[in-house]
Formats: C-alpha cells, sequence, structure tokens
C-alpha cells in the first residue's frame, strides 16, 4: 500500500517508495488502483529515490497542479564534509537516454538544458553531509550529477560515482502548491527513516 498524505476530490499526495516509477506504469497505476480512480502525474522523480509526491485525481486539477507546484526541496547524503556551508550550483546538463545517465558539459547544443539548484549543509557526521537541496529547474538526475561531477557524490548513487552499496541518500522532502478549487497554497513536509538518514541528530529530532 502506497502512503497518503492527504486526498481531496482535486489531488493526493503520497511518499512513493524507492525502486518505483513515479509516472503512469508505476504509482499512477498503483494508485489509481488503491483509490478505486483514475490518477494523473503531474511531476517525477527519479524510481531510485523516494519522498513526497503529489497527483491530480482530475484532467483539470492536473493541469492546474502542473502550473502551481513549487518550492520542492529534498535532502541529500553527500560523500564529503569539506563543503562550504551553503552554495548554488549552475550547470549546462545533457541527458543520454540510451544510457540513462546525465552529463555535464561546457556549451549549448541540441539536447542541453541549464540547470540550477541551490543547498544548505545540516549537518555532518561519519564522512558524510546531510544536505538540504532547493531546485530551480528540473533536469533529469540533476542532484546527483551537480554533486558528484563536484566530488561529492550521493551516498549510495554508484551510477554518478558513489564508493557505497546501498539505496541513494536522496528524498523528497518538501512540496508546496495551489490547492485547485480554493487556490489556498497547500505545503508538506516530510522526514525519511532508517540508514543512512538515522546518523543525522536533525533527522532524529524531526521523527
Amino acid at each position: 500500500m502506497i502512503e497518503i498524505i492527504e486526498r481531496t476530490e482535486d489531488y493526493v499526495v503520497c511518499i512513493k517508495p524507492i525502486g518505483i516509477s513515479s509516472q503512469d506504469d508505476g504509482m499512477g497505476k498503483l494508485l489509481s488502483q488503491q483509490l478505486g480512480c483514475r490518477v494523473f502525474c503531474v511531476h517525477r522523480l527519479d524510481t531510485a529515490v523516494s519522498g513526497l509526491m503529489v497527483y491530480a485525481l482530475s484532467g483539470r486539477s492536473a493541469n492546474a497542479l502542473s502550473a502551481s507546484l513549487g518550492n520542492k526541496e529534498y535532502l541529500a547524503v553527500v560523500e564529503n564534509t569539506e563543503l562550504a556551508e551553503s552554495g548554488i550550483f549552475e550547470d549546462l546538463l545533457f541527458h543520454d537516454s540510451r544510457s540513462n545517465k546525465t552529463y555535464p558539459v561546457k556549451r549549448m547544443r541540441k539536447g542541453v538544458r541549464k540547470a540550477r539548484l541551490s543547498y544548505e549543509k545540516l549537518e555532518s557526521a561519519d564522512g558524510l553531509s546531510l544536505l538540504k537541496v532547493m531546485l530551480d529547474t528540473g533536469r533529469t538526475h540533476q542532484i546527483r550529477v551537480q554533486f558528484a561531477t563536484r566530488k561529492m557524490p550521493l551516498l549510495g548513487d554508484g551510477k554518478y560515482g558513489s564508493r557505497h552499496n546501498g539505496n541513494i541518500a536522496l528524498y523528497s522532502c518538501h512540496l508546496s502548491f495551489r490547492d485547485p478549487s480554493t487556490n489556498e497554497t497547500r505545503e508538506f513536509t516530510s522526514w525519511p527513516n532508517g540508514q543512512p538518514w538515522e546518523r543525522f541528530s536533525v533527522i532524529r529530532g524531526n521523527r
């Protein structure tokens, strides 16, 4: 069963588990079966990543939610403790669909897109750092590749250089959008559990 945080006639906010596609063939299908109604995907999350997502329950609300989604934030654990307390990364990224891998490049060309994020370091422990990451753009594997190219891969992300096996330490922890019916801003926050998250007092204190 998918964990449901909130359901209205317009949308459902839930926690996507690791290993399930966020799109129609994965979460869309599972939610449709669980809720007994049609479900519309309005944003994406990597299959290997878990956390908060919102799905629309009608075509009208899908358009409204897609237009109003903002303030998506993530928690990430990187294999580096020397990074600055905060920062902004800007890159040009190219996604190779054949290898399903994203690469930083030096100039614009077909298929290349600008990517920008900011981060804050929340805590360091055991040679790792817990970060809050805010996306200004939503490129495929953006957080993973922008940190990896700066020699701080996400823990467990072997695709982008992690030395450790396991799940990718990336979690969608916050999202906001306008309610399609009331136009009220809705905000949701979730904290991950288990390892490696429990190494950090910030996480333990919010569970």
